[in-house]
């Protein structure tokens, strides 16, 4: 993940793919935002050196974990960022909320190794499998 921080917002890539995600801070959320596939993330810092993301408004099109846990429109997320290990790591504390999906709010913590490195680049191209398992369809020969 990259980072970028501006003084209304932080803006996040991720390396695989370059998704950004956009965290606009010292805001309120929009009244109805309307759904998406990051939702709407608000953030500011606590104790100058944690960014605490507070995002509503995702679809349901997504998952919440790598073993594809669904969830719904509710959706309400809480994530407490900063850097761990003297700066060699990251740590995101993680609390979830979706009363239509889950019986109570649950939380965890993801860990990431700082690494130094340029973003590389990555093409998005026919038989790129590995991104998602949709089974998408593949030609068997190309058609040009």
């Amino acid at each position: 993940m990259y980072f970028i921080q501006t003084p209304k917002e932080v803006v996040i890539i991720f390396s695989g793919d370059k998704q950004v995600r956009h965290v606009y801070l010292d805001v309120p959320h929009s009244k109805s935002p309307k759904p998406s596939w990051y939702g709407e993330s608000v953030g500011h810092y606590e104790g100058g050196d944690t960014l605490v993301v507070d995002t509503i408004g995702m679809n349901d099109k997504s998952f919440v974990d790598n073993f594809r846990t669904p969830h719904t429109e509710k959706l309400h997320v809480v994530e407490r960022i900063k850097l761990a290990d003297d700066g060699k790591a990251l740590e995101v504390s993680v609390w979830v909320e979706d009363a239509d999906a889950f019986y109570e709010p649950w939380s965890g913590l993801q860990r990431y190794d700082r690494v130094q490195r340029p973003m590389r680049e990555e093409i998005c191209a026919e038989g790129n499998r590995h991104l998602f398992d949709y089974q998408m369809p593949m030609a068997a020969r190309s058609d040009f």
